[in-house]
C-alpha cells in the first residue's frame, strides 16, 4: 500500500513561487502551516466594515502604533497569515526589513462573514500557538465582536485562548495594550 503526502511550503518556497509567477496578481492566498490557502472573497458588509474599524483604530491609536491592513505577518517558518487588520509595534523602518512577528502583533483582527468558520478554527489555532496575545473576530454572521486573549497550550499539545469575551454592536470594548483606548462598536459594525 502506498501514501501519498502533500507538499508543504516554507515561507521562502512560498515567496519563490510568487516570485516565478506561480500566483496571478489577484490571488488572495496565504501560507498557513505550509498549506496555500485561497482567501475567501470579501462582501461589502466585510468591505465597510473593515473601512469603518480601520478609521476609528486610526483616530484612536494615532502614533502610538502601526496599524497594518491585509499585509502578512511572520508566524514561524512556514506560516504566513494576512490578517484583516493589524496593531503592530511601532519600528522605525516600517517593517520594511521584515513582516511582523508575534512579538511585534499586538493585536491581530478578522472581518469574518463567508470566513467565519475558517477564522475560528484555523486562523485561532495558528494566532494561539504563535503566542499572539489578543485575537479578535469581527464576527458579522452573528453580529459581534469576539475577543480572546491568554493563549495556552493543553497537555495534548492543542492551543486556543483562555479567554473569549463577547461584545455586541452598541457597546465599547478597550484596546488591549492601550486600556485607556475604548472602540465604540457602534461605529465599526455595518447597519
Amino acid at each position: 500500500m502506498s501514501f501519498t503526502t502533500a507538499k508543504r511550503f516554507t515561507i521562502a518556497e512560498y515567496h519563490r513561487l510568487a516570485e516565478l509567477g506561480f500566483f496571478r496578481e489577484d490571488d488572495r492566498v496565504e501560507l498557513i502551516k505550509g498549506e496555500i490557502y485561497q482567501m475567501a472573497a470579501k462582501g461589502t458588509p466585510h468591505s465597510v466594515c473593515n473601512t469603518r474599524l480601520y478609521r476609528e483604530l486610526f483616530k484612536l491609536i494615532a502614533e502610538q502604533a502601526t496599524l497594518r491592513g491585509q499585509e502578512p505577518i511572520i508566524l514561524s517558518e512556514n506560516s504566513e497569515p494576512e490578517p484583516d487588520l493589524v496593531v503592530a509595534q511601532n519600528r522605525p523602518d516600517d517593517y520594511l526589513a521584515v513582516h511582523p512577528s508575534p512579538i511585534d502583533v499586538l493585536l491581530a483582527i478578522e472581518i469574518a462573514d463567508s470566513s467565519l468558520k475558517y477564522d475560528q478554527e484555523v486562523k485561532l489555532l495558528i494566532y494561539a500557538e504563535a503566542g499572539i496575545t489578543d485575537y479578535w473576530i469581527f464576527n458579522l454572521i452573528d453580529n459581534y465582536l469576539e475577543c480572546y486573549s491568554e493563549p495556552y497550550q493543553d497537555l495534548q499539545g492543542k492551543f486556543g485562548y483562555r479567554h473569549k469575551l463577547i461584545f455586541l454592536p452598541h457597546e465599547s470594548v478597550n484596546l488591549p495594550f492601550f486600556p485607556d483606548l475604548v472602540l465604540d462598536l457602534s461605529k465599526v459594525f455595518p447597519g
